[in-house]
């Protein structure tokens, strides 16, 4: 008996935005040079303990201004996600640029998100590295299932279903974590939490200077 070889589906590599491939998109999304940069809360604040509240009103124009502010704070500060309490904002919103395990880009912003994992029994968890921008300067291996949906909405109420694997399935995990109160660091063993902020201790203010640079050279 012979082996039969299955010929694999060509893989789509255009980018998604808010889930949908589309046939050409910029190195940076547009809202990056609508959005003004913000200070980025750094871990032990309060905002970052507790769960935030649902957004309930969509289409207002300070909705849309806040998006692109996270986008631009996102991208000063070399990010994948950002949580609207990472930028001091009790709403449940997170913005996302992105690539998955195929390099595909996923780009987008989701509100008031409700994670969807695999069911225990058909669920693979992959151990790998992961930062926060919230806990600047640290990284840590972190256990997260390879497969995940967030359903929610755009910020004009539209509903989203966003999929996700490999690392992009790891992002849309560690995002709606703050939202709920909760970082990485929450997943890790005491002895691995202690070590990841001394790791914060020793390299946070290179990472504030790095940061502060990228976003003077945005004003040259």
């Amino acid at each position: 008996m012979s082996v039969r070889h299955e010929q694999s589906r060509p893989v789509d590599r255009r980018v998604r935005v808010q889930g949908r491939p589309v046939e050409t998109y910029p190195a940076l999304p547009p809202e990056v040079e609508q959005g003004s940069v913000r200070r980025i809360t750094v871990v032990g604040e309060e905002i970052l303990s507790r769960p935030c509240q649902e957004v309930t009103e969509f289409g207002s124009p300070e909705l849309s201004s806040l998006i692109n502010d996270m986008f631009l704070t996102m991208h000063v500060a070399d990010g994948a996600g950002l949580a609207a309490n990472q930028v001091d904002v009790d709403l449940r919103l997170f913005v996302y640029d992105c690539p998955d395990d195929h390099g595909i880009r996923h780009v987008g912003h989701i509100i008031n998100p409700v994670l969807d994992l695999p069911d225990p029994g058909s669920r693979r968890l992959l151990d790998d590295f992961e930062g926060c921008l919230s806990v600047p300067g640290a990284g840590m291996a972190v256990p997260r299932t390879d497969r995940a949906v967030v359903r929610g909405f755009d910020k004009d109420g539209n509903p989203l279903v966003i999929e996700g694997t490999g690392y992009f399935a790891r992002c849309l995990q560690h995002e709606t974590d703050h939202l709920f109160g909760h970082t990485y660091l929450d997943r890790l063993s005491k002895r691995d939490r202690k070590d990841a902020l001394q790791q914060m201790a020793e390299h946070r203010e290179g990472v504030f200077a790095r940061r502060a640079r990228k976003a003077a050279g945005l004003t040259q």
